[in-house]
């Protein structure tokens, strides 16, 4: 396999954004918060769904309404232009709870209506809109009817 030598150099000038590697707690408790969302029929939850805003912002998990939901399999959407009733982004152990906040404060600049910041250390939740933030713990969470049970996500029943 030949190789262009200029392909193996990197652009000096060029700004490197490196994506963080989500773990296998991170990947646990989206797996979680799915199987719950999943159960409401009325709901869409998309895993790393990128949205247009900014560049290109991607929710670990992005909750739409069931009907707003209409893929087309001959021609794919690489940047979804609808926002989500509720994004929500679990942080890793590679990232900073603080980025995530960023990112967070980010999405309802752009529009979307509640943010979820999941911390699975702390086993907390930040749920922040443009009128309050609340922070919750190991419990059941609900914005516009759209609940999660947390104590289960946790393992706590």
């Amino acid at each position: 396999m030949l190789v262009d030598s200029e392909l193996l150099i990197p652009d000096q000038t060029a700004e490197v954004q490196v994506e963080k590697m989500p773990s296998l707690n991170h990947s646990y408790v989206c797996a979680q918060i799915m199987r719950q969302l999943l159960q409401n029929d009325t709901l869409q939850p998309l895993p790393e769904l990128t949205l247009d805003i900014d560049k290109g912002l991607t929710p670990d998990i992005a909750v739409f309404p069931q009907a707003n939901i209409q893929p087309d399999f001959f021609t794919d959407v690489l940047k979804v232009q609808q926002l989500p009733l509720l994004a929500i982004e679990v942080v890793s152990s590679s990232q900073s709870i603080q980025s995530i906040l960023d990112k967070a404060n980010l999405l309802l600049k752009a529009g979307v209506k509640t943010v979820w910041v999941v911390e699975p250390y702390s086993r907390s939740i930040f749920v922040i809109t443009q009128q309050a933030k609340q922070l919750f713990h190991e419990e059941p969470v609900e914005s516009d009817g759209i609940q999660v049970d947390f104590a289960k996500v946790f393992g706590r029943k």
